[in-house]
């Protein structure tokens, strides 16, 4: 029961010592990555620099002890910074104080309700957002991020509220950028994205911040009117619960539920890429505790909402972590840095943070599954469209919203339109199949044979029933016999069993017999529930298609 609740106590018993170097090393890179980009990302979300890096330091240690995956890292990514910027915007009023007090307060939430939701066993929540809407909101987030951080790379002001205000201001600041910091800021970029190609496990982005400060510092770049991130203050966050309370903060409740379902979609997500490169699996359920656990202390530590991002993920496997070891290491390296370093940071430009954060999000942004969907599946490809405009124009929040809307609404008229297939038998065999995609099949006289090919609900019986009908009409009057095929129906409810009893006795009045073929368990339960085989006879899973086909041939003869 202990191990089940803390996954930490199998690996320390069987830890192995030739792991201890890998993670190590894994560890002091993965806070090499971590803190500049937790520094961009916390710019993003609108928090003082530090308060990105409290959630690495933190949020990794309760992870490592509660997660189920070996190389998943907990810190801050950029959607959820995102997410947390621009709806705490309207809730702070500018009061800096507030703001950060929201986003612990989020954080908190958030891990009430993913403990929660493990107490409750609801790790299912994660397939009530598609890939398909994560498609489409990645690409939004990424243009939103993207667009956020343009101005710090032109050295201007920027401002605007919306996608929209935020291009046009930006065009019309675009002629007083400050070239010394654009050149900058490419410069950077480059490198980045050529060291990503060239050595990929090797932490570029801590060199480039190292160089940046060192030049910003010593040469005359420091006259070119770089912004900085300023002073960082040092040592280790101090813990206490945050100052308000959810009463006191109307639509941190939605924000934070946003934050929950984003995090631990990426989190499993990522975890199980992960488990399956490194031969393991991962417990759902369990990430829910984990994460609700390392919300929770990182709420208590001055934070805001972290997940288990790919991308950072990604720098922890491929440096050699192999236990969560790494982690912890990882947050000793970066309890280090924020004890006797942080003096150091306090030159670094924002142009390098806009240049990491611009670097980071070209992974959000996948255009190749895009142009995949368009050519295979046209509503998928809407529902995409619909999740990147959404949070274009209406922002991230409502945006996933509005796309996992209309996914579920897709859903419903799918499954309120089944496919009601009409069958025929296969050339030389038993078999039946559809006759629409086998047109060669055989067709057997005076008999009708329908598959329904979803479970029969109150909400699409009457969908099945008009379809039967008008293919029994289509067949002027030829027809004895109707074998409906339950097969592929995994559940009928009282509406449906009621249904198939009007259409029973509907048929009966057109001398037409309807028989039922290998009905499943539950369905078998449901008909008997309902008095069924007093119309049907005995129903049986063991009875065939072809059983019925062969048996009703034999009756139309004698008749």
């Amino acid at each position: 029961m202990i191990s089940k609740l803390l996954p930490s106590l199998d690996w320390i018993k069987n830890y192995e010592k030739q792991n201890l170097k890998r993670d190590f090393i894994a560890g002091v890179t993965l806070a090499a990555y971590g803190i500049p980009v937790s520094l961009a990302y916390a710019t993003l979300a609108g928090l003082p620099p530090q308060y990105g890096i409290y959630g690495y330091l933190i949020g990794g240690i309760f992870y490592a002890l509660l997660g189920s995956s070996r190389q998943l890292a907990i810190g801050p990514t950029s959607a959820i910074s995102l997410l947390v910027g621009t709806t705490i915007s309207g809730m702070a009023n500018g009061d800096v104080q507030r703001w950060s007090e929201i986003a612990s307060l989020t954080a908190l939430v958030f891990a009430g309700m993913a403990i929660i939701a493990y107490l409750l066993r609801l790790s299912g929540i994660i397939n009530f957002i598609s890939e398909t809407v994560l498609v489409g909101f990645k690409a939004g987030a990424a243009i939103t991020i993207g667009l956020t951080q343009l101005p710090k790379l032109f050295g201007v002001k920027g401002g605007g509220d919306n996608f929209l205000e935020r291009i046009v201001i930006l065009f019309h600041q675009i002629p007083d950028m400050n070239t010394a910091v654009f050149i900058f800021g490419i410069i950077a970029i480059l490198i980045l994205i050529i060291g990503e190609k060239v050595a990929p496990q090797f932490p570029v982005a801590i060199l480039i911040v190292i160089l940046s400060i060192i030049l910003i510092s010593s040469t005359s770049l420091k006259y070119a009117e770089f912004h900085t991130v300023g002073i960082i203050p040092t040592g280790l966050p101090e813990f206490h619960l945050p100052s308000l309370r959810i009463r006191d903060v109307e639509g941190v409740l939605p924000l934070a539920m946003a934050c929950f379902l984003l995090s631990y979609i990426e989190s499993v997500s990522a975890g199980r890429t992960l488990a399956q490169k490194n031969g393991y699996v991962i417990n759902p359920r369990q990430e829910l505790l984990a994460l609700g656990v390392a919300n929770a202390a990182v709420s208590l530590g001055h934070g805001y909402p972290v997940a288990g991002g790919l991308s950072q993920s990604a720098v922890n496997d491929a440096a050699g972590a192999k236990t969560p070891l790494s982690l912890l290491f990882a947050s000793g390296a970066i309890a280090c840095c924020l004890l006797f370093l942080t003096g150091y940071l306090q030159n670094l430009p924002t142009v390098i943070l806009a240049a990491i954060v611009l670097v980071a999000i070209r992974g959000l942004f996948d255009w190749k599954e895009i142009r995949h969907l368009y050519k295979i599946n046209k509503q998928e490809f809407a529902v995409v469209m619909i999740a990147l405009a959404g949070v274009l124009i209406w922002g991230i929040l409502a945006g996933v919203l509005l796309a996992t809307l209309v996914t579920l609404l897709l859903l419903l008229k799918a499954a309120s339109k089944p496919h009601v297939a009409f069958l025929g038998r296969v050339p030389g065999t038993r078999i039946y199949t559809d006759l629409k995609r086998h047109p060669d099949n055989e067709k057997i006289d005076h008999i009708l044979i329908v598959r329904v090919e979803s479970s029969i609900f109150y909400f699409n019986a009457e969908y099945i029933k008009e379809r039967i009908l008008e293919k029994i009409y289509s067949e002027q009057g030829s027809l004895k016999t109707v074998i409906l095929d339950l097969n592929s129906s995994p559940r009928v409810d009282i509406a449906g069993a009621r249904f198939l009893k009007n259409l029973f006795i509907d048929l009966q009045t057109k001398n037409i017999t309807l028989k039922i073929a290998e009905a499943r368990s539950d369905v078998r339960d449901s008909l008997r529930a309902e008095n069924l085989e007093i119309l049907f006879g005995h129903i049986s899973r063991s009875v065939s298609v072809d059983d019925l086909v062969q048996l009703s041939a034999k009756e139309h003869q004698k008749h």
